[in-house]
């Protein structure tokens, strides 16, 4: 095995003592393989997630480097109840400077790292530099750090690769991988996290975060599972947990989540006219009077359940939230784990395909290559828009990651996503804010996600406040940019807290719950009304970086066919413009 850097600073439970409680942050000098770790306690455990990310980005003045250069650091940061089986709360945030935007981003995921490091009563860690040769880090139980030859993994398939290091480190073990895509700093790359079953299959997929770890050389992170941290209060925080949890089983969003998952919100948007299909061409791809649509959630609920898959599916463990599924083929063989509204649309109807099969295929794909399927699928309607393929043909969609498994010249084109490969191709259709894809939420229709989506410093991104269901053609727009403005807060509080959105209907009522739990755990002294600070103040955090890096009100412009082309059905333009909804949302924000 490589280097090895010792920090003895995991105790048994049982030699805390109250209000004792800490985590650490672990800083990772990659070019000398060592690492240094520093003590966090009280309210520092909570200020994490996002709003950490923002805060060590603006200060570490990376906002002018290249972001594909060693000096852009990666960071990994958890929620303050990381580690335990609080619902929903083990989310991890990986951030950097975007190389697919330029701009500031923070990748939010599910699955069990982020468990796994709250376990180790690890905070958040930052990969500084990068790595001579491509390495393996390996971050034990007692503390051990080590960096080892990466060299039996490189070129593997995601699949491939995590069956090959649990058979190296062992099943009960979480990694992060760096997909093959992003060994050759394809932009579209995201990282992959281990699912519940250790399934590499959830990423955190926007703004090419994979492609800087694999300009780090960092081929994958293995971290031990172990056991529930040490909190202050244990009965206390146990008795939150069970609160949240009852709170969750009795909200009508998180049943349907439960019964349907995310793919319900395709039923929706197709109904009402805002679903991405053929490259943004059409709003619905099956009109109600013409048969089932078999793209969405209630179609692919009962046709899943019939072959025996799995349509309530845990992606992080103790959520009780359970959106995700496990599809399987006719034959009852699974074929992907999730699949998802944004995956359903933006890989699915936005490039012709018509049966969830289809899209199920594709998306396996794509977490084997470790890719946004966001931006995969905007990238490959392009493509067909501009005639290199035709819409519906999967063929065609395979040929696509075929070359970008490959690496080839023309495989790293398509990989460097939507925007770069419209403006080659000069497509007049390329539904990029900031060069990155938007999510599958037509901003003619839905426009507070639209809002968002604008004038985020993310990229177009609708986790940082999707409010899909808003009415809102009876609106003005001050009244959709404070409902933007609502939502955008509400989503930075939850992944600064490393809680999943999904919980929103429980969370966004009860911080006192949230604020009283994080107390009991750290003694932080934390308020509700800190709490929704935290949320603003990332805003604010971001707003500043991607100031520093020149970008201004023009860049959150849609792109202008959404202003001159009709939607059908509804045929509705999209009526939103950045300085209209810049000036309302700086009134709104100087209040």
């Amino acid at each position: 095995m490589g280097s090895s850097h010792v920090c003895a600073w995991l105790a048994d439970d049982d030699n805390h003592q109250k209000r004792d409680v800490m985590r650490k942050y672990i800083d990772i000098d990659l070019g000398r393989q060592s690492s240094e770790s520093r003590v966090l306690n009280g309210r520092q455990i909570a200020e994490c997630g996002r709003f950490l990310i923002a805060k060590m980005l603006l200060d570490a003045d990376v906002a002018t480097v290249d972001p594909l250069a060693p000096d852009n650091p990666l960071i990994f940061s958890v929620g303050p109840f990381a580690g335990t089986n609080f619902s929903n709360a083990n989310r991890l945030g990986v951030g950097c400077k975007s190389p697919l935007t330029g701009g500031i981003k923070e990748a939010n995921s599910g699955g069990t790292f982020g468990f796994a490091m709250g376990q180790l009563q690890i905070a958040g860690m930052t990969l500084h530099g990068a790595s001579d040769d491509w390495v393996v880090i390996r971050i034990t139980k007692d503390g051990a750090i080590s960096f080892d030859d990466a060299s039996p993994y490189m070129g593997l398939g995601n699949f491939d690769c995590a069956a090959k290091l649990h058979a190296a480190y062992g099943d009960k073990t979480s990694l992060a991988l760096c997909g093959p895509v992003g060994e050759y700093m394809g932009l579209m790359a995201g990282v992959a996290f281990s699912d519940t079953d250790n399934r590499p299959s959830r990423l955190a997929a926007r703004g090419g975060v994979g492609a800087v770890m694999g300009a780090k050389k960092v081929k994958a992170l293995v971290i031990d599972k172990d056991r529930m941290p040490p909190v202050n209060d244990r009965k206390k925080v146990m008795g939150a947990i069970k609160e949240y949890g009852k709170k969750l089983d009795e909200s009508a969003p998180v049943k349907t989540f439960r019964t349907t998952g995310t793919a319900m919100m395709a039923d929706i948007t197709n109904l009402v006219g805002a679903m991405p299909t053929r490259n943004f061409t059409a709003g619905t791809q099956t009109p109600a009077d013409q048969g089932p649509f078999k793209m969405g959630g209630d179609f692919i609920r009962e046709l899943n359940s019939s072959r025996g898959g799995q349509t309530e599916h845990a992606c992080m463990p103790g959520c009780l939230i359970k959106c995700s599924n496990v599809y399987v083929n006719k034959d009852g063989r699974e074929i992907v784990s999730p699949m998802e509204y944004e995956t359903i649309c933006l890989l699915g109807t936005n490039c012709g395909l018509e049966h969830p099969d289809d899209v199920a295929e594709m998306n396996e794909i794509a977490n084997d290559l470790g890719v946004d399927t966001i931006e995969l699928g905007a990238t490959i309607a392009v493509l067909m828009d501009a005639g290199k393929g035709e819409f519906g043909d999967i063929a065609f969609m395979k040929k696509v990651t075929s070359e970008m498994k490959a690496g080839s010249e023309l495989g790293q084109f398509y990989a460097s996503g939507t925007a770069r490969v419209g403006e080659s191709l000069q497509v007049h259709r390329v539904p990029v804010i900031k060069k990155q894809a938007i999510s599958a939420y037509d901003p003619r229709l839905i426009e507070v996600t639209a809002i968002s989506m604008m004038l985020t410093a993310q990229g177009a991104d609708h986790t940082v406040g999707n409010s899909a269901l808003f009415k809102c053609d009876d609106k003005s727009i001050n009244e959709l940019v404070a409902e933007s403005l609502r939502v955008q807060i509400n989503s930075a509080v939850a992944d600064s807290l490393g809680l999943c959105v999904f919980g929103r209907s429980v969370t966004d009522e009860n911080l006192k719950l949230i604020a009283d739990a994080i107390n009991d755990a750290f003694d932080a002294s934390i308020t509700p009304d800190a709490i929704r600070d935290i949320g603003l103040e990332t805003l604010r955090l971001e707003a500043a970086f991607n100031k520093e890096v020149g970008f201004d009100q023009d860049d959150d412009e849609l792109p202008s066919f959404f202003h001159e082309e009709a939607l059908p059905p509804t045929n509705k333009k999209a009526r939103l413009n950045s300085r209209e909804v810049n000036a309302a949302m700086q009134a709104l924000m100087n209040a």
